[in-house]
């Protein structure tokens, strides 16, 4: 009979972080009730970090904490913005009634136990703990090895250091904070990019039954605003315990790490609901946007979700603009302030300056980190833009290059939802509408708030000869985000549908809110003065058509004829109506 043998124990290697208060006891022994509640308040803002951080709450222990990371450079990032948020809240407390940190930090190999993990290595992280400064950061030689040059803090060597209990002596530095917390100054990417909390919203008249409304719309909206691409929003059960509670916006962002609040109140009124909305700075205090929606109460699911959509995709775009503005401060921009700073550039208008100026930031974003999803999707809409916009001869390979740029992005990150949308649009401007439509429908279901993807099946819809289906999309698109920075271009597409549909009025109609939500887009003219000259307005046509080449001086019929999209047969027979109007109206033949 075989012998039997011991089941194999499970190891791995790991970043261990281990961190307990300097002076529990002291602290205790003052006030024990207090003690254990600012404990309590400040783990909150903590392990939201952790979270944040890729970091795993292995156990607590009193006033300790044990932590796993599978990366040391998580590991010691997450604990300078913890030392420096405390060092934040600390503002203000007396010296001797301060909550202080010491982390220790390992990289070792662990045993694993259920959900614990055990053995040298986690030994070793909490007698470093022991050696570190009230409000300070200790690691081994093993952990600094991985993280030196790879995060912007000074490290002190302490030499060798004999650790109780620990057999052999361990080399040790220190994260170059200052001895003591409450003088450390936060480290710029201390607080998160695109970090919100969204405030419980008031219930103006407290309507009991309204109550489940009101905090469907704050639920719903904190998930739908953590679909947002980097967005680091903070937990529904964080947030809710602010519920009814008077607020320091400032100090409210201190303590949870962030730097937006969103607060805002419902208000019913007769048969309509009244929701005001207010985007705050939590750095300066200062409102950075405000808006109003006035619905009729009609199915509350469906107001609250269209509340959320238009909220949602409201605050991406604004919160863009907010970072990009902090970006354009920062001495030395990292890969994703330039992001940032790109997309900004695109939200202005696609017009060949701003793609220029849109496809510089994002490459010096890429020179700072190549694989960088943002800039690489970024990157691919400017070339996507230049295929499509009908400014230069060569579209093919702009399209082709965007293409490459995509897939190379979703296999790195199968679930960002633009990348697939974006891809989608490529598909859509080579002659692949259905494979277009596919991968738009997958980026809705990875983010049903994008907008952009409704509005880019119905332009697929279109060249695929079923116009009649377009305008319902672009209304869609438009229902979740009515002031979005590219409705102009979806207002565009419901116009060019209608025109194949002969209902020149109404494609007139689509075309001239086209132009006034954006008039540096060219292409909306050249199409309103086509729709014009075929409803039998010459002369407006014709001032369309002056306006359109006075942008793009290049435009020319034979350029549309040869690089618009779409090799349905029926489709191309009655893309002819678009040249023949053009022709009316004054546009040059090639």
């Amino acid at each position: 009979m075989a012998e039997a043998h011991p089941p194999r124990v499970g190891r791995r290697l790991a970043a261990i972080v281990a961190a307990d208060v300097a002076g529990y006891s002291r602290l205790m022994g003052l006030d024990e009730v207090g003690t254990a509640r600012t404990l309590r308040e400040h783990r909150k803002v903590t392990d939201a970090l952790v979270a944040k951080h890729g970091g795993r709450l292995v156990k607590t222990m009193g006033d300790g904490v044990l932590l796993e990371f599978p990366s040391v450079v998580d590991a010691v990032e997450c604990a300078v913005a913890v030392q420096a948020v405390m060092a934040q809240r600390n503002e203000g407390v007396p010296h001797d009634r301060r909550m202080l940190f010491r982390i220790g930090i390992n990289l070792g190999d662990i045993l694993i136990e259920d959900e614990d993990i055990l053995g040298d290595g986690v030994n070793i992280a909490a007698r470093l703990e022991a050696i570190a400064e009230p409000g300070g950061i200790c690691l081994s030689s093993s952990a600094y090895d991985q993280v030196r040059g790879k995060v912007p803090v000074d490290f002190t060597d302490l030499g060798e250091q004999s650790l109780k209990n620990i057999a052999r002596p361990i080399r040790a530095y220190v994260v170059g904070l200052s001895e003591n917390a409450h003088q450390t100054a936060p480290l710029p990417s201390s607080t998160p990019r695109l970090s919100i909390v969204v405030l419980p919203f008031a219930n103006i008249g407290g309507d009991p039954e309204q109550e489940y409304f009101v905090d469907g719309v704050t639920e719903s909206l904190t998930t739908d605003l953590s679909r947002i691409n980097g967005a680091f929003v903070i937990a529904r059960n964080t947030a809710f315990t602010f519920k009814g509670k008077a607020v320091d916006v400032k100090k409210l962002g201190r303590e949870l790490n962030v730097r937006y609040l969103l607060e805002g109140s419902v208000q019913r009124g007769g048969n309509r609901f009244r929701v005001n909305v207010q985007l705050i700075d939590a750095e300066t205090g200062n409102q950075l946007w405000a808006e109003r929606f006035d619905k009729p109460v009609a199915d509350l699911f469906d107001i609250q979700d269209e509340i959320v959509s238009r909220l949602a995709n409201t605050l991406d775009a604004q919160l863009t603009t907010a970072e990009a503005r902090r970006a354009e401060r920062s001495p030395q921009p990292d890969a994703m302030d330039l992001c940032f700073q790109g997309s900004a550039c695109l939200h202005r208008g696609l017009t060949d300056g701003h793609l220029k100026q849109a496809h510089n930031f994002f490459e010096r974003a890429l020179s700072l980190d190549p694989e960088c999803i943002e800039a690489l999707v970024g990157t691919a809409t400017v070339h996507l833009n230049r295929g499509a916009n009908f400014s230069g001869d060569d579209r093919i390979n702009p399209l082709a290059t965007a293409e490459a740029t995509l897939i190379k992005a979703v296999s790195v990150a199968p679930y960002h939802a633009v990348a697939h949308m974006q891809l989608g649009a490529v598909y859509i401007f080579t002659n692949r509408s259905a494979q277009g439509i596919a991968e738009c429908e997958q980026a809705l279901v990875l983010d049903r708030n994008l907008a952009s993807a409704h509005a880019w099946i119905g332009l697929a819809k279109h060249i695929l000869d079923r116009p009649a289906e377009t305008e319902n999309h672009v209304r869609e698109a438009l229902r979740l985000s009515p002031s979005d920075v590219f409705a102009y271009r979806w207002m565009m597409w419901a116009g060019i549908a209608n025109v194949n549909l002969n209902a020149h009025a109404k494609a007139v109609t689509w075309l001239r809110r086209s132009i006034d939500a954006n008039r540096n887009f060219p292409l909306a003219n050249f199409h309103l003065a086509c729709a014009l000259a075929l409803l039998g307005s010459i002369e407006e046509a014709q001032a369309a058509a002056k306006a359109g080449l006075a942008l793009n001086p290049s435009f020319s019929i034979r350029r549309f004829q040869l690089q618009a999209p779409g090799d349905n047969p029926t489709f191309l027979a009655k893309r002819e109506r678009f040249y023949e109007g053009m022709r009316i109206a004054g546009v040059p033949e090639g």
